[in-house]
């Protein structure tokens, strides 16, 4: 059963189990959270940081992401993973997010690596850890499950991701098997 965000919820021998997303009470937590790390950062620094747009829309297994689009910074959450791990993301998924959009700011993203020298200063600058990813149990949260294509090639079928598959369908790219080396062909 897959439900209105495209996912489907963890099963476990047929027992359904779904994290709730964390409430609006919890969203403004996490937004004052964002805020403080920030004004914290303007002491810190000595720089004024505008609050970049908040959002809560991301799914999957990452808990949290920073990203430029359209020149638009946004800070974008994953309310499944913060529900089910809340304290802990507000501790540490909160700042990591927050380091990715200073690094931005202090030396322009296309000049650092995401998780760099000068992402690891700022985090440690405010006080937390800088780990890149968090060991979290993901059960019962709701995850995309990508469909597979079947391709061919002389010795087997493979299946592919959609990515794979688009890429080849686009004239973006082509696969060889790793077995033969021949070229994988759609059998759709």
């Amino acid at each position: 059963m897959i439900n209105d965000h495209g996912l489907m919820p963890f099963s476990d021998r047929g027992h359904t189990m779904t994290i709730n997303p964390i409430d609006q009470i919890q969203r403004r937590q996490v937004v004052v959270a964002t805020r403080e790390t920030l004004q914290r950062a303007e002491e810190l620094f000595g720089h004024k940081f505008q609050l970049p747009l908040v959002s809560f829309d991301l799914t999957g297994r990452t808990a949290g992401m920073y990203r430029v689009r359209q020149r638009r910074q946004e800070i974008r959450y994953n309310p499944y993973i913060f529900g089910k791990y809340f304290s802990d993301n507000l501790a540490n998924t909160v700042p990591h997010e927050v380091a990715h959009y200073l690094a931005d700011e202090l030396f322009g993203a296309r000049n650092i690596r995401p998780h760099g020298t000068e992402w690891q200063a700022i985090m440690c600058k405010l006080g937390v850890k800088p780990a890149v990813t968090c060991q979290y149990d993901l059960s019962g949260i709701p995850q995309r499950r990508q469909r597979r294509f079947d391709y061919a090639c002389g010795c087997t079928t493979q299946a592919i991701s959609t990515v794979r598959h688009n890429r080849v369908q686009g004239g973006r790219g082509s696969y060889l098997c790793r077995l033969c080396r021949q070229p994988l062909v759609f059998m759709g």
